[in-house]
């Protein structure tokens, strides 16, 4: 009597798991399926031609079984099993992200299928992880930020009082730079130079190009002099072309600044949106790209490198000096290949485009983009969001599953939720 109570209950309860996975599997891959479509119709022949309402997921009341299955599956070891028969997906789980969610940011590439990463804003306590392949280590708390060079493999490392550079990531010291003011400072972005011996750091109190000479204020400026001025900003945002001629800065409130490698004013491009939010050199250098921002959405214009030394673009005015590369995207980060430039944007997606604004594809991940880098054979690329998710593409491979949203033929090899007040980090 016993064992066929014991054999009822476990019935009912297989028969209760069989009635998730598929009820997750099936509007999974019909909201997919209709997400695809009406994107493809609003890129195509307009976004007014869409007459229907927008798909909706109907499946967060699934959430909190499919997450509890999720944490059962890694600590079983038996996550592959667990994805194929519960593809991942953004919305259903938004719950979870209010509680959890925390930015990954100021990713870059090592070597083999290695990268380096933090969670944490600039604002905030950080933690640098390591992830080669699938295995995650702790690094140092004591690491504030971590950039890498445009070429030649320097690693910049941040702590409490001093950035050092590195030949290669634990390779041989470079130079020590004694921090100040920027001791102070959060670090939202720091970008060594190709020989080690001067590095780009950008705070929310100012852009500096930081030598042995000492840290110098490079953007904002206070040109007029005025007592009561303040180089306190929003929407910081810098980058160095690839060969270091050139650093470009901007923020919410100042155009983006060109300026050569020692800080000394070039030229100035204004936003063809509201506010400039990004900028980004193209892999040969050719062209550099802008992007300023108006709530979700941004325009991002590029311009031929050539013409740089005393360029003067005006906002919202269309020139000939400039071309449209997109008209949808606030770009909160992105890369250049050798082909094509990849953005991540406020909506959670990931676009690719060329130097001309042709979109190559789009790929949908969730919440807004907080970095990303990619392999030096431009095979695997690793983007992390603000829903303290990471995602692991191996690109043009193919979609995994009928659950995916977009159209780069993409394959999501893993994704790991790297939750705040998690005791682990959870692998999908």
């Amino acid at each position: 009597m016993q064992n066929d109570f014991m054999n009822l209950i476990m019935n009912l309860f297989n028969k209760n798991k069989s009635s998730i996975q598929d009820e997750w599997n099936s509007k999974g891959s019909k909201y997919a399926e209709e997400i695809n479509e009406m994107i493809e119709v609003g890129e195509k022949i307009g976004w007014e031609n869409w007459k229907d309402k927008e798909p909706e997921d109907k499946r967060e009341h699934l959430a909190e079984e499919v997450i509890r299955q999720l944490k059962k599956a890694n600590i079983d070891n038996s996550v592959e099993d667990f994805r194929n028969r519960f593809p991942p997906s953004h919305s259903p789980i938004i719950s979870f992200l209010e509680k959890q969610a925390q930015s990954i940011e100021q990713f870059h590439f090592v070597d083999g299928q290695k990268i380096v990463f933090l969670t944490g804003t600039a604002h905030q306590k950080r933690q640098a992880y390591i992830l080669n392949n699938d295995e995650i280590v702790i690094l140092d708390e004591g690491i504030h930020a971590i950039g890498k060079s445009k070429k030649n493999n320097i690693f910049g490392i941040a702590t409490e009082n001093k950035i050092s550079t590195f030949k290669g990531w634990d390779g041989e010291l470079i130079q020590e730079f004694k921090l100040h003011y920027i001791a102070q400072l959060g670090i939202t972005e720091l970008i060594p130079f190709n020989d080690g011996n001067k590095v780009l750091v950008v705070t929310e109190e100012g852009i500096f190009l930081l030598s042995q000479n000492g840290e110098k204020l490079i953007h904002p400026v206070n040109e007029d002099n005025e007592e009561d001025w303040s180089p306190y900003m929003s929407m910081e945002n810098a980058t160095l072309s690839n060969d270091n001629r050139y650093i470009v800065a901007g923020d919410q409130t100042y155009d983006h600044r060109v300026l050569d490698s020692d800080g000394n004013f070039l030229g100035s491009i204004g936003p063809q949106s509201s506010y400039p939010h990004f900028c980004l050199f193209s892999n040969d250098d050719d062209q550099l790209i802008t992007n300023s921002c108006h709530f979700y959405n941004g325009v991002t214009i590029g311009v031929d490198s050539d013409i740089l030394n005393g360029i003067c673009i005006e906002a919202y005015v269309e020139s000939d000096d400039y071309k449209i590369i997109d008209e949808e995207m606030r770009v909160y980060t992105g890369l250049a290949t050798s082909k094509y430039y990849i953005l991540g944007d406020a909506y959670g997606y990931i676009k690719a485009f060329d130097k001309n604004g042709n979109k190559i594809w789009r790929h949908f991940l969730g919440s807004t983009i907080s970095g990303m880098t990619i392999s030096d054979d431009e095979q695997i690329l690793w983007v992390g969001s603000s829903s303290g998710i990471l995602h692991k593409l191996i690109l043009g491979k193919g979609h995994r599953d009928n659950h995916t949203i977009g159209n780069g033929n993409h394959y999501e090899e893993f994704r790991l939720l790297v939750w705040k007040d998690e005791p682990q980090i959870w692998k999908w």
